[in-house]
C-alpha cells in the first residue's frame, strides 16, 4: 500500500523544494520513499509536475492516471490539467492563484472560468485556500509552496507538527528558514 502524491504548478513556484519537504518528512518517519524529476518546463511559466510515492515498499515514483491519492496544485488552471490522475473521491489542495499561460497572454485564449465548481463536479475532495495572500503575510509571495506544505501536513496525521516544522528546517536554507517557517505556520491554521 502507498500514498500517491502529485505536485503540480507553473515554473518558478518551488514545486520542487515542496517535494523534497515532504520526502524528507515522509523518510524520517521510516517510509520508503520514490521522487521523480521535474516533468514539464521549469523555466518561468512551464507547466511543472512532480511525483512523490511513499508506504511500506515503493518500486516506480511515476503516478498514473487515476492513481493519484492527493495532488497539490500551486495554481487553479494547473490543478484541472492534473485531475484526471487522481482517484476517485481524491484530495486536491488548491492555490486560488491565476497564473496566466502563454495563449492567455498572447490572447489565443482565454483562461477558463469555473475551475473549483468543475474539479468538485469531477468526484474530487477540493480544499481551496488563497496561500499566495497567506505568503505574503508571512513575509514573501514565494513561500506559497510552504504555506501549501502546512496546509497538506494536516492531511497526514501519523506525521507530527514538529516532523514537518524539522523537514522544513533541513530542506530551506538557513537565510529563509524563519520566513518558510512563518508560511508552514499560514498553511497549516489556516
Amino acid at each position: 500500500m502507498s500514498v500517491n502524491v502529485m505536485i503540480v504548478g507553473v515554473g518558478g513556484q518551488g514545486t520542487l523544494l515542496a517535494s523534497r519537504v515532504l520526502g524528507n518528512a515522509v523518510l524520517k518517519k521510516g517510509f520508503d520513499v520514490k521522487v521523480s524529476e521535474v516533468h514539464g518546463m521549469s523555466q518561468r511559466g512551464g507547466s511543472v509536475v512532480t511525483y512523490v510515492r511513499f508506504g511500506d515498499r515503493v518500486y516506480s515514483p511515476i503516478i498514473g492516471k487515476g492513481e493519484a491519492d492527493y495532488i497539490i496544485s500551486f495554481e487553479l488552471l494547473e490543478a484541472a490539467r492534473y485531475v484526471s490522475f487522481l482517484k476517485p473521491g481524491g484530495q486536491i489542495i488548491v492555490n486560488s492563484q491565476r497564473i496566466d499561460p502563454m495563449p492567455v497572454i498572447t490572447g489565443a485564449a482565454e483562461y477558463p472560468e469555473g475551475i473549483v465548481e468543475k474539479l468538485k463536479e469531477s468526484g474530487a475532495q477540493v480544499d481551496e485556500l488563497d496561500a499566495l495572500s497567506l505568503a505574503r503575510d508571512a513575509g514573501s509571495q514565494k513561500a506559497v509552496n510552504i504555506v501549501l506544505m502546512g496546509r497538506f501536513s494536516r492531511y497526514l496525521p501519523d506525521i507530527a507538527k514538529d516532523e514537518w516544522i524539522r523537514a522544513v528546517e533541513e530542506c530551506v536554507p538557513e537565510k529563509f528558514r524563519e520566513l518558510n517557517l512563518k508560511a508552514f505556520e499560514a498553511g497549516f491554521a489556516s
